[in-house]
């Protein structure tokens, strides 16, 4: 479980194909301080497993499944990587519920800086709009982030001048590709309304249900 709050950028320094499957090893200095086999690292908002380390970089490796469904393909030697290390027990929970399990890829198509701060317009595949609302959460590239507005199959964010420059998005624009995490508890929601308890009897939680006790 991460928070959405980037610790650091990363910087690929190496990368081994293996058809649809990847081997990543990330320069990094902040999430080495603690790392062990196995930990749990958010990588441009991926969970992905440390498989080895040494004093400046972790090795990770990505699946045919992550490498089909992120932007994680893209890397090269040299890309920068948000860095975030699962969230710790007894910190603050400074941005918003991120699983680091990505549900689809976004494409920036405007990039507009409005006093001191950047709104982008992303857009989104459609399946995806229905769970985004004006002042709710996204995770875009791991970075917690708000919703300012939502139009056809494209959403609004905004950076301020600290998540430019500490994130990789401040060096993104038009036409690039992001990973995209919608609102984990937005999901549950869903999910419960439509019924799809996985062999579980129907749910009774409907809209009439919520809204008599105050969730809406």
């Amino acid at each position: 479980m991460f928070t959405g709050i980037v610790e650091e950028i990363g910087i690929i320094k190496g990368i081994t194909a293996k058809t649809e499957a990847l081997e990543l090893h990330v320069q990094a200095e902040t999430i080495m301080s603690d790392i062990e086999l196995g930990a749990s690292i958010s990588v441009n908002g991926v969970c992905l497993t440390v498989t080895g380390f040494n004093d400046k970089s972790a090795s990770f490796d990505v699946m045919p499944e992550t490498f089909r469904a992120t932007n994680l393909h893209y890397l090269k030697q040299g890309s920068q990587v948000n860095l975030e290390r699962a969230m710790a027990a007894n910190g603050r929970f400074g941005g918003h519920l991120v699983s680091g399990h990505i549900d689809g890829t976004g494409t920036i198509v405007t990039k507009k800086r409005e006093s001191n701060a950047v709104y982008y317009e992303l857009e989104l595949p459609e399946e995806l709009i229905p769970y985004f609302v004006h002042k709710g959460s996204i995770t875009v590239d791991g970075t917690s982030l708000t919703v300012f507005g939502v139009n056809g199959n494209q959403v609004t964010i905004s950076l301020i001048p600290h998540t430019m420059e500490h994130t990789v998005l401040g060096g993104k624009g038009p036409g690039d590709t992001v990973n995209i995490e919608v609102d984990m508890i937005s999901k549950y929601v869903a999910h419960f309304l439509k019924g799809e308890t996985m062999d579980e009897p129907k749910s009774e939680l409907s809209k009439q249900f919520l809204k008599e006790n105050g969730f809406t």
